[in-house]
């Protein structure tokens, strides 16, 4: 094992794609010679030349339908998106197009890209730079979407992304990037559809991914000092979802939190409550509950925003809540 940042863990992954596959390439803005806005791609243009490390223009609609074209024709496309934010102007490449044209052609054209970058809040990124869009995104059928919460999730589940045959959206959070963990080394995968019990626990399972792992798994530390012991799900993939290791965490601790920094309302956590209540009802002794953003566009001044944001004593009432 090696220690790694989360974003040197995913250069792991890209340049041992890079390697192992000849028709891989990179594109983004700003990622060859500027080396990436959060240095997730630096020293690759040096490594790899300007064929596989391709600086685009500022246009998302763009890059990502030239990106689906060079899938459909045999390449491999791993894009870059500075933000997220951004690619709700590539929407109909992406939800109209990447994921509809296996469908469409009757299962003779795949469109094998992997879109790639930065959602949720930052840190005073301010409305237009913060959002969370793996709700809209596992919406639309025929999307994987994937979102690691730790260093080793993000090289296992981006090189599965890479070797996937299906557009997978692959969502990193801005707060992880600097984060560290142990990195398996050599030859390693993680498979879709696959979540994690990030920490075992009896009274309540947190249901979450991405930066919600963080925030529940030291919510849960500070509430195993009062007696409470709380189980954390990490769904690594919302499409595929592994629900069975949701429900089967629910029928232990009879109680269950879903946890996201997307907005509350239509947030991915509505379908961990109706998964659960459809599935699992039988075993709750309480209603499920949500730890979500506020329903707010995200506010640039801090404080503001660290209302807007769930932190670690939003989780901590909520399982005091459902427990009581």
């Amino acid at each position: 094992m090696a220690t790694r940042l989360y974003r040197e863990a995913i250069r792991e992954a890209l340049i041992e794609e890079l390697d192992r596959n000849p028709r891989m390439f990179l594109m983004g803005e700003d990622i060859g010679r500027y080396q990436g806005t959060f240095r997730v791609t630096e020293g690759l243009f040096q490594k790899y030349g300007p064929k596989r490390v391709w600086d685009t223009p500022i246009s998302e609609p763009g890059f990502i339908a030239i990106a689906i074209g060079a899938a459909i024709e045999g390449l491999k496309p791993v894009v870059e998106v500075m933000t997220w934010s951004f690619a709700l102007l590539a929407f109909d490449q992406i939800v109209n197009h990447a994921a509809k044209i296996l469908y469409k052609s009757g299962g003779a054209c795949a469109v094998p890209i992997v879109v790639r970058g930065p959602a949720g809040p930052g840190r005073q990124l301010a409305a237009q730079h913060s959002h969370s869009l793996e709700a809209w995104l596992a919406h639309a059928p025929g999307l994987k979407v994937v979102l690691p919460s730790t260093p080793a999730d993000a090289k296992g589940l981006l090189k599965t992304a890479i070797r996937d045959h299906n557009p997978v959206m692959f969502i990193e959070h801005p707060r992880l990037y600097l984060t560290k963990g142990e990195v398996p080394e050599g030859e390693y995968t993680i498979p879709f559809g696959v979540a994690e019990i990030k920490r075992r626990g009896r009274d309540v399972t947190i249901v979450t991914y991405s930066r919600g792992v963080v925030l529940a798994l030291h919510a849960a530390e500070q509430l195993a000092e009062q007696g409470i012991e709380v189980e954390v799900v990490d769904l690594r993939t919302l499409v595929p979802c592994d629900w069975e290791t949701v429900f089967e965490s629910v029928r232990r601790t009879h109680r269950a939190i879903a946890l996201h920094d997307d907005w509350r309302f239509v947030g991915f956590g509505a379908e961990i409550a109706a998964q659960i209540q459809e599935h699992a009802f039988d075993y709750l002794d309480a209603p499920v509950l949500r730890v979500a953003g506020a329903d707010v566009p995200m506010p640039y001044n801090k404080h503001l925003e660290a209302l807007a944001v769930p932190n670690e004593q939003h989780v901590i009432e909520a399982v005091k809540q459902v427990l009581a």
